[in-house]
């Protein structure tokens, strides 16, 4: 059987590259992608072989993708926990057709109301829900989200469902603030306005928010999260920060005020048991899917394009040369069977 998958050649161009798709060994499972994400700040990032990415340490050719879902089509000997059919979340899988799995790293979904479609954000979503939970907010505390990717996006509805009000955003976008009011921001602001710090303290009763989550990875923004930012406030490093272009006093900024500083890279996960402020990916998965099932957080409003896998070099040639790509673009891979 012949799959396909997607990769990056040289800095700015992707392919589309046909295999044949092996079979599962022992312990393994063989799952068949229905849906994949682009995650657009990490795939970029090593598509312009950005500092501090995997092109940057290992050149290419480079095999993006980690968030999708699809569906166990082989088992391999000794697997008990899955069967041909399961639906399941596809982390670290790669854009690809066919991927194979332990059978022990994949999560099946059992609730059958949940769309595939829904369910392949898990993965994106885990990083979102690492970044708030390392807050430890408080209901009625404020939160600051910088950046409204698609990280964004759930951090957003995140910080809301953990009782934080008021929720203000920023983003350079107008287009992605205003989708941010829609999914409940109390105030949606521009970081490039004059008076942007003094605008979010005003709406913090002077103080500045308690937390904030700080996704865009420029060091800019991190500078104006440590202007804004409440007394002995917490800011949360979901975005990379690959370059650091910035200059920041840290004994005016963090160390006199009290700022913590915290990493919120995906590697800081708990691995076997969640514990209060950390959350085992797996559980952050069960927590995003149990949340969609209950209508209680968005994808569609921020998917921009579904499209074929075939589409891959133009969509990243976009990618490359666009800033400021479309929020959500998802690959569907039943258009290449």
């Amino acid at each position: 059987m012949t799959g396909h998958y997607i990769v990056f050649e040289s800095i700015g161009n992707a392919a589309v590259k046909p295999f044949e798709v092996a079979q599962p060994k022992p312990g393994e499972v063989l799952l068949e992608n229905d849906y994949t994400v682009i995650s657009a700040g990490t795939e970029r990032a090593n598509l312009m072989q950005l500092p501090n990415t995997g092109t940057a340490e290992t050149g290419f050719p480079f095999l993006p993708g980690y968030c999708g879902a699809g569906r166990v089509s082989a088992v391999g000997d000794g697997v008990a926990s899955l069967n041909v059919g399961d639906r399941v979340v596809v982390n670290w899988g790669g854009h690809r057709s066919h991927t194979i799995r332990r059978a022990d790293a994949t999560l099946r979904i059992d609730d059958d109301s949940i769309d595939l479609f829904d369910a392949a954000f898990a993965p994106i979503t885990a990083f979102s829900l690492l970044a708030v939970r390392k807050l430890r907010l408080e209901i009625g505390e404020s939160v600051m989200i910088a950046g409204q990717g698609i990280l964004g996006v759930f951090a957003l509805q995140f910080a809301s469902l953990s009782g934080a009000i008021p929720v203000l955003v920023a983003d350079l976008d107008p287009d992605r603030r205003a989708l941010a009011l829609k999914l409940g921001a109390t105030a949606a602001l521009s970081p490039a306005a004059a008076d942007f710090v003094a605008q979010v303290k005003a709406l913090t009763d002077g103080k500045g928010p308690n937390a904030v989550v700080e996704v865009t990875g420029l060091a800019v923004a991190l500078q104006q999260a440590l202007e804004y930012v409440a007394w002995e406030g917490r800011i949360s490093l979901l975005g990379c920060t690959r370059v650091s272009d910035v200059p920041i006093d840290f004994y005016k900024y963090v160390h006199r005020r009290g700022i913590s500083l915290i990493g919120a890279h995906t590697n800081t996960r708990a691995k076997q048991e969640s514990s209060p402020g950390h959350w085992t990916e797996f559980d952050d998965y069960r927590t995003y899917l149990k949340l969609v099932a209950a209508g209680k957080v968005q994808t569609r409003p921020m998917v921009s394009e579904v499209v074929s896998p075939e589409t891959a070099p133009a969509v990243y040639k976009r990618l490359a040369e666009d800033k400021n790509p479309p929020l959500g673009i998802v690959f569907d891979w039943s258009k290449v069977r």
